[in-house]
Order: structure tokens, then C-alpha cells, then sequence
């Protein structure tokens, strides 16, 4: 076994065994419930060009059956983008966040999405993507919900810090600063542990300058059922649906 593959393992390993011990689970007293477990993964598209990518992840927002995300197009990282940095700023529009178990980051306003949930994780969650390509994914947080269907899940970044091959520092831009939008619909389940996989990847601009984006063609919901003594696997849906 090769070094890279070892520490490769053991970085995944690590960030994983992180993730379980440090996030929340929020419990819903009286209601059906089921879990769900975001995790994260990189497709290649210009990741070849650092030597580490590492996203902060402080919590996620979630929007039940008629919330708004506050993202401003659809634009998806599979097209090319040659606009200018406030191209793809969102609307400031003022929104009201749905109630979660955090209490909300400074992106809310800006996003402008409203009827949202938002669940801030016990203590970010740092995941290099460099580390995340050909199918490895790292989980980021997992937490008991009630039941009921959710049209996209947004991903709440505060930081992102790139490293070039060479060594120098790359500036890595966000979609409006604004968080990473996944509009594909998934379930809670009774019982069951849905995995919501969230895609995305850097996008060299013409400026020089990267711009982190969703892929959408990436997306993956998985459900497992809890009692193991049932006899199907779990569903697999991988979504095609849009992602800003």
C-alpha cells in the first residue's frame, strides 16, 4: 500500500470518526422520527490544481414543502462561468428562518430564504476535497428529524481555504457568498436513515480565481431502513435536480 493511499485512509477515517462523536442529535419528542446524515464529496473538475481544499461547515439548512432557498439561478458547476464576482450574488431580501436547534449565521439575511430550518452542528466540520474525489465521501453530520419531505438542503460555509500544487495560496469564491444550494427533494422516514450526499467541486473563472459549486449531477439520497431485520437493502435515488 502506497503512502498517499495510507494517509488517504487514515485522514478519512479520522474526519469520520470526528464528525459521529461531535454532531448533534435533535430529538423530536412525541413525533415519528428518522434520521438524517449529511456527507460531502468532490467531482474532479479542477481540483487537480491543489494540493488541499479545506471547507468549513458550520450547519445545514433544510426547506420543507414551501421554503424558499434564496438562491439567485440555477447556474451549475458543469457550465462554465466567465461573469464577474457579483454575477451570482443572491437577493438580500430580508427572510424569515425556519425554527432549527441553532441559532442562525450572518448568511441568513443575505441568502434571503425563508420557511427554512436551520441546524447548526455542535462544532464545524472541516473537509478537504482533495481528499474527497473518486466516490470517497466524509460525513458531516448526522441528526434525528420528524418526518416529512424536504425540496433542498443548503450546506451554512464560513470558510474556505485552498493551497495550490505550487504551494501558493488560491482564493476560492463562493456563489454571493451566500450557502451551497442543493435543490434536490428527499425524505425523513419513519424509522429510517436517510444519507443526503451533497457534490461540489472548484470551478476555475477567468480571473484567475476559483468559485466553489454544487453539482448537481451528483447528488445522491440513499435510505436505509433502521430494523435490520428487514430484508430490503434501502433505497438508492441519485437526483439530477438543479444546484446553485
Amino acid at each position: 500500500m502506497t503512502e498517499h493511499a495510507l494517509s488517504r485512509r487514515t485522514y478519512l477515517k479520522a474526519t469520520g470518526a470526528a464528525a459521529l462523536g461531535t454532531t448533534g442529535i435533535a430529538g423530536c419528542v412525541g413525533r415519528a422520527t428518522g434520521t438524517l446524515a449529511t456527507s460531502v464529496t468532490d467531482q474532479p473538475a479542477d481540483i487537480a490544481d491543489f494540493e488541499s481544499l479545506v471547507v468549513t461547515v458550520e450547519g445545514i439548512w433544510l426547506g420543507p414543502e414551501g421554503a424558499e432557498s434564496g438562491a439567485d439561478g440555477n447556474q451549475t458547476a458543469d457550465e462554465p462561468d466567465e461573469t464577474d464576482e457579483t454575477a451570482n450574488e443572491t437577493d438580500e431580501t430580508e427572510g424569515d428562518g425556519g425554527e432549527g436547534d441553532g441559532e442562525e449565521g450572518d448568511d441568513e439575511e443575505a441568502a434571503g430564504g425563508e420557511g427554512r430550518e436551520y441546524h447548526a452542528f455542535d462544532e464545524p466540520q472541516e473537509a478537504d476535497l482533495v481528499q474527497l474525489q473518486n466516490g470517497e465521501t466524509q460525513l458531516v453530520d448526522e441528526r434525528e428529524l420528524a418526518v416529512g419531505t424536504y425540496q433542498f438542503l443548503q450546506l451554512d460555509i464560513s470558510n474556505v481555504e485552498g493551497t495550490l500544487e505550487g504551494g501558493e495560496a488560491a482564493e476560492v469564491d463562493r456563489p454571493g457568498e451566500a450557502p451551497l444550494t442543493f435543490n434536490a427533494a428527499f425524505e425523513v422516514r419513519e424509522d429510517t436513515r436517510t444519507t443526503f450526499t451533497a457534490d461540489f467541486a472548484p470551478i476555475r473563472r477567468g480571473n484567475g480565481r476559483y468559485l466553489l459549486r454544487p453539482v448537481p449531477s451528483g447528488i445522491e439520497v440513499t435510505y436505509e431502513e433502521s430494523d435490520e431485520s428487514e430484508e430490503s437493502g434501502g433505497d438508492t435515488a441519485e437526483s439530477d435536480g438543479n444546484a446553485s
